[in-house]
């Protein structure tokens, strides 16, 4: 190959522009990114970012040594509009073709919004610039503020403008926020966190409505209520940035299909990140557009899948001045066992705790909360097994 071209200036897209480095690509590097900045980190967005502990420097995630040794053409501020057919030349909004020899798709994912997010007031939380302007209005003085949506975004979002010292609300259409990653147990363990923070959860109502002229005044909830707001913010998940692959060959359905190696039905096509739907599952997760670049490198490299990657997944959120960590792969039939630490009142102790997920007498994940320590073992022990099964099956 003499040129690659990374469409996503993302962490994905960095980490994938690294590895065929690293793995002996010495031909033109082309990084292709909608926004105008350099790759940076999103999980301090919601955290240290916006409650103003971290500034916009701490973010960067490539310093000038490590830019101008990768030594790529970096395009940036500038959308992809089209893959060929064949997949090998990447067309952009502002007319330019690039002519490649290979492409790795790493353009993430988007916010979603609500009818009613043209209003000022109203926010979405998933970009650098999201979080400039939300982080302005939230140093203007105490406000009223209504979360949209409990997830990672969400609850994090909320702690950090609880901290902040406004009024907040969390709305979730669910019974509780967080139930498909964790079970109904102890999804109703960490929504205790949001009380414990101050914070009011409305859990199992949907929302009708936005209500405002040109500013958001309020959010009016399925069942009629009127949740006054001078701020909105709107975490109800993303969409993968996949609207630009219309008329490619490749197979999209949330995401571009691949096999376990990241591999697309095009071998000079491969896709990383919250973009991607390897072998089954899109995982919209730090360590998934970290881990992923590696076999997918190297089966572009090869042109065909050499390697195969499932790891075993892992998340982590901080909320309220907790952090939560989780890893493994649960169903809803499995038994939990907390075994360290305690709940009281349906809400961690102090110190946290540590629950197991069971399955046929086998740990199938792990959940803590302030129990980092015990959870990175309980984490080892989890991909240990997991590659034991792996090697059994191999050999049958």
């Amino acid at each position: 190959m003499r040129t690659v071209t990374v469409v996503g200036a993302s962490l994905s897209g960095l980490y994938a522009a690294r590895e065929l480095r690293a793995q002996g690509f010495d031909g033109r590097l082309v990084v292709v990114g909608d926004e105008p900045h350099r790759p940076y980190d999103r999980p301090p967005l919601s955290k240290d970012f916006l409650t103003g502990r971290a500034d916009e420097d701490q973010l960067a995630l490539t310093d000038a040594e490590e830019t101008a040794e990768l030594d790529a053409d970096w395009l940036l501020g500038v959308r992809a509009r089209a893959l060929d057919a064949r997949g090998r030349t990447v067309l952009l909004d502002d007319g330019r073709t690039i002519s490649t020899d290979g492409v790795v798709i790493a353009t993430g994912a988007s916010a979603r919004g609500l009818p009613g997010c043209e209003l000022t007031g109203v926010h979405t939380l998933r970009t650098l610039d999201d979080a400039r302007a939300l982080r302005a209005e939230l140093s203007a003085g105490p406000r009223q503020i209504v979360v949209i949506g409990g997830g990672f975004i969400g609850a994090e979002t909320a702690s950090s403008c609880a901290a902040l010292g406004h009024d907040v609300t969390v709305v979730e259409a669910a019974p509780l926020p967080l139930v498909p990653q964790l079970g109904p147990d102890m999804a109703a363990v960490c929504a205790a966190l949001h009380r414990r923070g101050g914070v009011d959860l409305v859990t199992g109502i949907g929302v009708a409505a936005l209500r405002g002229t040109v500013a958001v005044t309020g959010v009016e909830l399925a069942d009629g209520r009127m949740l006054p707001a001078d701020i909105v913010i709107v975490g109800i998940g993303a969409t993968p940035t996949t609207d630009w692959l219309a008329g490619s060959t490749l197979a999209l359905h949330d995401g571009v299909l691949c096999d376990d190696g990241c591999a697309t039905r095009l071998p000079q096509v491969v896709a990383v990140g919250d973009v991607a739907r390897v072998g089954g599952t899109r995982a919209e997760h730090w360590t998934s557009a970290t881990e992923q670049p590696r076999v997918a490198v190297r089966n572009l490299l090869a042109g065909h899948t050499t390697e195969t990657v499932r790891p075993v997944p892992y998340f982590w959120s901080d909320q309220y001045g907790a952090r939560i960590q989780f890893a493994g792969r649960r169903l809803d039939t499995d038994t939990v066992r907390i075994a360290e630490g305690a709940i009281t009142d349906g809400a961690p102790d102090e110190g946290g705790f540590l629950a197991l997920y069971e399955r046929d007498g086998r740990t199938t994940a792990v959940l803590s909360v302030d129990r980092p320590r015990p959870f990175m073992r309980a984490r080892r022990e989890l991909a240990r097994g997991a590659s034991a099964v792996e090697a059994a099956a191999a050999t049958r």
